[in-house]
């Protein structure tokens, strides 16, 4: 969700990858909405919603009394998103200079959204001027720091460190699911009341595709800014799904995800 576009790309694809990543990661949010006590008669927004997985759920919580909200920039997605559940999204930027619209809510939730939002304080100021008195900010996102292959294989390093030079090229923050309570604190918000790190520990066969599709949709990126080739990263490719047959021991960790929260 920035000011000039989404690294990741905005294709049919990459709308399938992260609704695919949005249920890999909704038992994680799901304890920490239980643990905040969300539920019937909330109101709620989801800040970077995507394709509206979290607002799907989200709606199942709130019931017909509460209200379920979506802010994205993707026209796409966001009609996507009002069509998959039901739900109003509004196309906002949190990076401009301009209150976050619909609040006060009772619940202001954002995934995987500061790791690609350029002034981050700022915009979390504003998340948290959004939040209704006795509401919760909770957030959560990626610390890619940590992805790899155990035991190790050559091609899965080199190509996490393709993905990883190429966020870093397109402005994004790999680090910023563990910088989050420092984030809060520089935005003013304090100290979050409480933080959780979520991950995965997956077998090859089910872990390196997720690598190999988050590479793909980073390949524009990474070849516009010499990190690779197109002939590179297609031997690449094939290395990994040979590497990845020949070792159906090994396993992937995945990103973690970090998460923090506060009562205003």
């Amino acid at each position: 969700m920035e000011t000039t576009d989404y690294a990741l790309g905005r294709t049919a694809e990459e709308y399938e990858r992260v609704r695919a990543q949005a249920r890999l990661w909704e038992p994680d949010t799901a304890r920490l909405l239980d643990r905040l006590g969300v539920g019937a008669g909330a109101r709620c927004l989801d800040a970077g919603c995507g394709p509206g997985e979290t607002m799907r759920h989200l709606k199942d919580r709130v019931g017909p009394h509460g209200t379920v909200t979506g802010l994205d920039l993707d026209t796409g997605m966001a009609a996507a998103a009002e069509a998959y559940t039901g739900c109003r999204v509004l196309i906002h930027d949190v990076t401009k200079d301009e209150p976050i619209p619909g609040g006060p809510y009772n619940l202001v939730y954002a995934r995987l959204l500061l790791f690609h939002t350029p002034d981050q304080e700022a915009a979390l100021a504003r998340l948290w001027a959004a939040v209704g008195p006795g509401g919760h900010l909770l957030v959560q996102d990626y610390d890619l720091r940590t992805v790899g292959v155990v035991p190790s294989l050559d091609i899965a390093e080199r190509m996490s460190g393709v993905v990883t030079q190429a966020f870093g090229a397109a402005g994004c923050d790999v680090r910023a699911g563990s910088r989050l309570p420092y984030l809060m604190a520089r935005a003013g918000i304090g100290a979050p009341d409480g933080t959780d790190v979520a991950g995965r520990l997956v077998p090859a066969a089910a872990g390196t595709p997720i690598l190999e599709s988050v590479y793909r949709s980073l390949l524009p990126v990474a070849i516009a800014n010499g990190i690779t080739t197109p002939a590179e990263s297609e031997r690449s490719i094939a290395t990994l799904h040979a590497e990845t047959a020949a070792h159906p021991d090994r396993h992937v960790l995945l990103p973690l995800l970090n998460g923090a929260w506060k009562k205003k």
